[in-house]
């Protein structure tokens, strides 16, 4: 088993910047790949950016690309998500997830991964 726990969610104007955090316990985290996704009200739970175990590999969604950045600290069981001139519709609650079957390549399929933190709020005020 994989204990997932992010944070550094809150609230900031548009342009700002935030960097949430995933803090692993449990099970080998170096090993899997990681992954951050996002969900707003009313909305199906989408791909915001991955990660592989060596830090590499890292996919965005168009949405982010160019303004979100992934990276991990395999000493520290953290992975991050420093999020850069963030807009209103990047408002939503943010999960980090984590897959054991996954290893040399994040997707963007929420099915393959297998443990889920309990989310963190990102909003922003236009």
């Amino acid at each position: 088993q994989v204990q997932l726990v992010e944070s550094g969610g809150g609230l900031v104007q548009a342009g700002g910047s935030l960097r949430l955090s995933c803090a692993a316990s449990g099970r080998t985290f170096s090993g899997y790949a990681m992954a951050w996704f996002r969900q707003a009200p009313g909305k199906e739970r989408e791909f915001v950016g991955g990660i592989n175990w060596s830090g590499g590999n890292s996919p965005y969604a168009d949405s982010v690309l160019g303004r979100f950045t992934i990276s991990r600290d395999n000493a520290k069981n953290t992975v991050y998500l420093q999020m850069n001139n963030l807009k209103p519709e990047d408002t939503a609650v943010y999960y980090c997830a984590a897959s054991a079957r996954l290893h040399y390549s994040a997707n963007y399929y929420a099915r393959d991964y297998d443990y889920w933190g309990q989310g963190t709020q990102v909003t922003v005020s236009s």
